[in-house]
């Protein structure tokens, strides 16, 4: 039977990577050069780990298959095979690498060149360039090895990737396996990263040398002359210096990015190997000898439990971790102690949930901290076990990371049967189905029982010395705990479906819950182990994270809730003004003749607007959240989901001399699109939010909320266009000139509707005028109903809206009647008969201002005799409004009352009397003839 092949160990240090990659590339030109990298040490290390690196590669070779590398084998491979067995790995084992700078960077010890000798100056001089010039040349050296080994590596992953090509999926098992023993040696290294640092120590050093001696040289050149010679030298000695440094300095410069490039090709290795053996069985079908290496398996496991072993285990962990083992453990014991009372605080978070005068988001949250705290122990409890096992041998090891993989599981369906605790989380604060939450308390207990054990065993499994039990007890334990994962999403899934049974999503998502861990338990029995382990991982892993983002998006929506809740309680309390102030406004309006304007075009007063835009946007943020790191979980696994990124639709250049075309692929153009669509959806859903949230906890004048979401809107806008553009390339570098352009274009063919967009910004910002206003501009009066990008709309008393540019209210005279203070003065002129008592006609006249209710006392009411007119004595009674509605209501009231005054106190109004004389045409007028004779006639 053939056996899975060890999984990557933990990651190591540089030198043991680069071994375990020569072993992978087997022989060959890669092989060769990489090996020309090292130090002899690492060299014959590499030679004897790539004699048993890839046993029976020359075997497959000789039975017609393709082999897995450029290596040329050997025709004793299977004697070696069979003699040499699988070294056991040490704990910490030796780690060699790259040759690293490990000498210190050269830097010239420069003596002043005011004080020093100039013949030490020379010597020091001739000392730096000796030294400079060394390093030059092993740079040159290291840049020709590295160059050689990148050409070489891509030749190999070029010729590596086109078999591959050829052959599909006709691979043979042994093949397989090969494949992936040389993916998992990949994926232990990083390949020159301590490299690339000692690149950059050296360039640095060099830059900084490079300076000392410019400004060295322009302190000692001034005085060298052709008959100093001894000046001359040190003025030669310094410019071969310079020259040397600026070229050690290229030099690095070139081995740094060759060395970058190497990195670059080792990764892509990589991902050509993850995406050709994922879909390939790792092991035959399950047969009837099971049952023997079951037994096998066991024992072995067991065998690894040896007393000595385990005692010098605990040992060696407790003194190395200690302090922490000690910590954690008390830990537990203040947990434990403090349980009851977790509970008690879990179930009272939950008392006031629901009242608007006492609920706040800090309950919810303490809540969710109580489901923490109440997971903890158990988690503690493994985490220490794990360290206590963590300095032992290869075995226990292995056992202590299934240990810390088996709290991590623990921590997760833990906290998720806290949440759903009877009167806790779940229940008290987010409203969920208790049927549900009821399931999941009972089911949760088993599926611990069964996965805690599962990933502890898992872990030994998966070390060199059982990855030939992986087959077996492997695969075993893994079906059952898929069979587990599925008992508990039918159980789950079917009380959940049971209040919504016609969902036919949750139809899908119930046979996708249950049936896929049976699938992959059979894919496992069949030989396709390594595939149904990592796909199972994976789901758990993202299942998991949608679990964790339903829960920030609940506790966001309980949020909002209580916030919608209190904004509510608010709005009530001022309905009962806004309606009788209202009610006022109607009737003054239908005793003045003038119509109201029904609404304003304010969105922060729909309440409804403000939930479904909140909760949209919740959604919106929650599933782009999900969505993209499902991404990235399994971009890696699934090849279908980079196909996006092997489409390029056109290149841009980057503006950077030498540096190749920039892709832009069809996964870009989909990003821009959905950069896009998320703008809109932003733009839609953002103003009920920043009500919520924001807006709603300041004080703010009236108007100055629509303003604060209008410009957000613009922003949001603005930023999503721009970040859509530079997703396809379209930088503002390459766009400035088109926006100068534009900007001309728009200055003469556009200027007014430019002009209106720049006036609403103006009038958002300044505010001169605000949503409810009322104003009058030129020969219109009207109420502000709302302001757009290009022009603003009033409701005249008329009842008739007038769209008025933007324009007009920013370069024309305005009057706005309540900006600042809506009190309005009224004016009302009255005339009595001359001989009339003044002093009592003003005392009638402020007697009946004061007793109007719609008259204010600040400013308080005036009287006065304002002059003579052709039959009567002029008064002027000035007195102030509060509302400009009660304006029209007032002048009447007072009319009506100064009439009936003034009557009662016997005071006469006069009117205007005129004498008419009357000429008949009979009579000849006789300029001579007095005037007694002529006929009068009074009217």
């Amino acid at each position: 039977m053939t056996r899975q092949p060890a999984p990557s160990p933990r990651p190591r240090a540089l030198t043991l990577g680069l071994l375990l990659l020569l072993a992978a590339l087997s022989t060959g030109p890669a092989t060769a050069a990489i090996t020309d990298l090292l130090p002899s040490g690492a060299r014959e290390a590499v030679d004897s780990e790539g004699s048993q690196a890839e046993p029976g590669e020359v075997e497959n070779n000789e039975q017609g298959n393709q082999p897995a590398g450029d290596g040329n084998g050997s025709a004793d491979a299977d004697g070696e095979k069979e003699q040499a067995p699988p070294p056991e790995p040490s704990p910490n084992p030796v780690q060699p690498s790259l040759e690293d700078y490990e000498e210190e960077p050269v830097e010239s010890q420069l003596q002043a060149a005011e004080n020093a000798d100039i013949r030490q100056q020379i010597q020091v001089l001739r000392d730096s360039l000796d030294k400079r010039q060394a390093a030059l040349e092993a740079t040159n050296q290291r840049l020709a090895h590295a160059e050689s080994q990148l050409e070489r590596l891509n030749q190999e992953y070029q010729s590596f990737e086109l078999r591959l090509e050829k052959a599909g999926l006709n691979l043979t098992e042994e093949y397989a396996r090969l494949l992936r023993q040389r993916l998992d040696r990949l994926e232990s290294q990083t390949v020159a990263a301590g490299l690339t640092q000692g690149i950059s120590e050296q360039l640095s050093a060099a830059r900084e040398e490079q300076l000392r001696l410019e400004e060295y040289g322009a302190v000692t050149s001034p005085e060298a002359t052709s008959r100093d010679r001894m000046k001359q030298k040190r003025t030669d000695l310094i410019a071969q210096l310079h020259s040397a440094v600026t070229q050690h300095i290229e030099a690095l410069n070139e081995y740094y990015n060759t060395v970058i490039d190497l990195q670059d090709r080792f990764y892509d290795y990589q991902e050509l190997l993850q995406q050709r053996l994922f879909w390939l069985p790792s092991a035959d079908p399950v047969s009837l000898d099971l049952f023997r290496h079951l037994y096998e398996s066991v024992t072995w496991f067991l065998s690894g439990f040896r007393g000595p072993d385990l005692m010098e285990t605990l040992e060696r962990s407790v003194s190395e971790r200690g302090l922490r083992i000690l910590a954690m453990t008390l830990g537990v014991v203040l947990l434990l102690a403090r349980r009851k009372r977790i509970v008690r605080a879990l179930i009272d978070s939950g008392q006031y949930v629901g009242n608007v005068g006492r609920d706040r988001i800090h309950h919810t949250l303490a809540a969710a901290l109580f489901s923490v705290l109440l997971a903890l122990p158990g988690v503690l409890l493994l985490s220490i076990l794990a360290l206590l096992l963590k300095e032992g041998n290869a075995f226990f090891a292995a056992l202590a990371s299934g240990l810390t993989g088996a709290a991590f599981v623990t921590l997760l369906l833990r906290t998720l049967h806290s949440v759903a605790r009877r009167e806790g989380l779940g229940e008290r604060h987010f409203r969920w189905n208790a049927d549900s939450l009821q399931a999941i308390r009972r089911n949760i207990p088993l599926l611990l029982a069964v996965l805690v054990p599962v990933t502890i065993i898992m872990a030994p499994l998966n070390t060199p010395q059982g990855a030939s039990f992986n087959d077996s007890l492997g695969r075993l334990l893994f079906a059952i705990a898929s069979a587990a994962l599925s008992l508990f999403a039918h159980r789950v899934m079917s009380s959940v479906r049971l209040h919504h049974p016609e969902r036919r999503l949750l139809k899908g998502a119930y046979i996708l819950a249950v049936g896929l861990p049976i699938l992959l338990a059979l894919a496992s029995l069949w030989g396709y182990h390594y595939t149904a382990v990592e796909l199972e991982g994976l789901m758990f892993i993202s299942i998991s994270w949608l679990a964790f983002v339903m829960l920030l998006y609940y506790m966001a929506l309980r949020g909002l809730a209580v916030r919608e809740r209190r904004l509510t309680l608010d709005r009530l309390r001022e309905q009962r003004a806004a309606e009788r102030r209202l009610a006022e406004a109607r009737e003054a309006a239908e005793s003045s003749g003038e119509g109201v304007p029904v609404a304003l075009d304010m969105p922060e007063m729909d309440l409804k607007d403000i939930s479904q835009q909140s909760k949209a946007l919740l959604r919106i943020l929650a599933v782009v959240l999900a969505v993209a790191v499902l991404w990235v979980f399994w971009a890696d696994v699934i090849p279908a989901l980079q196909v996006f990124d092997n489409i390029t639709l056109w290149t841009i250049t980057t503006g950077v001399e030498g540096a190749d075309p920039l892709p832009i692929t069809l996964g870009d153009l989909m990003m821009a699109l959905l950069f896009g669509a998320g703008t809109v959806l932003a733009a839609r859903n953002l103003p009920g939010t920043l009500e919520v949230m924001v807006l709603s906890r300041l004080k703010l004048e009236p108007g100055a909320g629509y303003a604060i979401t209008t410009m957000a809107t613009y922003v949001i806008v603005f930023i999503g266009i721009a970040a859509s553009l530079a997703v396809i390339g379209l930088q503002w570098s390459k766009l400035q000139w088109l926006v100068a352009a534009l900007g001309v274009g728009l200055g003469f063919g556009l200027q007014e509707i430019v002009a209106n967009f720049v006036s609403g910004i103006i009038l958002l910002f300044e505010r001169p005028i605000r949503v409810g206003d009322t104003v009058s501009i030129g020969t219109t009066t009207g109420t502000v109903s709302r302001i757009r990008i290009r022009a603003t709309t009033l409701v005249d008393w008329d009842r008739k809206e007038q769209i008025i540019p933007n324009k007009t209210f920013v370069t024309q005279d305005l009057t706005n009647w309540t900006l600042s203070d809506p009190i309005t003065r009224v004016i009302i002129r009255v005339g009595v008969a001359f001989g009339s008592d003044v002093d009592k006609v003003r005392d009638l006249l402020y007697d009946v201002a004061l007793k109007n209710d719609r008259v204010v006392d600040d400013p308080a009411p005036a009287v006065f005799c304002v002059g003579f007119g052709d039959s009567s004595v002029n008064f002027e009674v000035r007195v102030f409004v509060r509302d400009l509605l009660d304006f029209m209501p007032l002048s009447h009231e007072l009319h009506s009352a100064i009439t009936r005054s003034l009557h009662e106190a016997g005071v006469e109004i006069p009117f205007p009397q005129r004498d008419i004389h009357i000429r008949t045409a009979s009579g000849a007028w006789n300029p001579g003839q007095p005037d007694g004779d002529q006929q009068k006639g009074d009217a």
